[in-house]
């Protein structure tokens, strides 16, 4: 899933600064697994929003929703006329559900509440932590199904850099050196002789450095 944290409330007052009509709009999917974005969050966000502007005695008008998913069209039609009487929407999703915002509703001010961190998962409760870098060329079936490139603290994708310590990464000692686990669990799974294996270079132009990527399915285009 996509992690995402909220901004702080002092750069979403001076986002949403001489906005009389307001939606507060979430996501029910990644963000509100990550507590940042569903609407319990919406409902927090919107309830410090007017408090803040009543204090400072400023108008606000402000409409509350949250929708299954703001990265798909799809899902944005039942709330079409709350953004078009909205004069910005404050969007508690991620990055792409922003964006996505702004390119269905063009003529409307699409404002982020949130820092949008990584795809990972959930350790155990307020705890998530980074699994996947969408490198676009995934080698977890020679990894033991653990990736290097996103839990390495140097990416490091051909072996270990030596500087562990009792397992434990030499630039952040909270952080588990992933080679170590990746060594092991192969080990376990008596398939280490795969490390031993001389692999083709690592084709690191699909990784998104040559712009946006897209995935494109002909047998789904209608």
């Amino acid at each position: 899933m996509i992690v995402a944290q909220q901004k702080d409330f002092d750069e979403i007052k001076e986002m949403i600064r001489g906005y009389k009509r307001l939606l507060v709009l979430g996501c029910q999917t990644c963000v509100a697994i990550s507590f940042a974005g569903g609407k319990h969050e919406v409902e927090i966000m919107a309830s410090m929003i007017r408090i803040d502007r009543k204090m400072t005695e400023q108008d606000v008008e402000i409409r509350e929703d949250t929708i299954v998913r703001q990265c798909d069209f799809e899902f944005m039609d039942p709330i079409k006329d709350q953004v078009a009487d909205a004069d910005a929407v404050l969007s508690l999703a991620c990055g792409v559900g922003v964006q996505t915002m702004a390119e269905r509703f063009p003529d409307k001010v699409i404002l982020p509440g949130l820092n949008t961190g990584f795809m990972g998962m959930t350790e155990k409760l307020g705890v998530w932590s980074e699994r996947c870098a969408g490198c676009g060329n995934c080698i977890l079936d020679k990894t033991g199904g653990l990736c290097p490139v996103a839990r390495c603290s140097k990416s490091l994708f051909n072996g270990p850099c030596g500087g562990s310590v009792d397992g434990k990464c030499e630039i952040n000692p909270d952080i588990d050196c992933v080679w170590q686990l990746i060594i092991d669990r192969l080990k376990k799974l008596n398939r280490l002789e795969s490390l031993e294996e001389i692999l083709p270079v690592k084709d690191w132009g699909v990784s998104g450095h040559g712009g946006p990527r897209k995935v494109v399915r002909e047998d789904l285009i209608t």
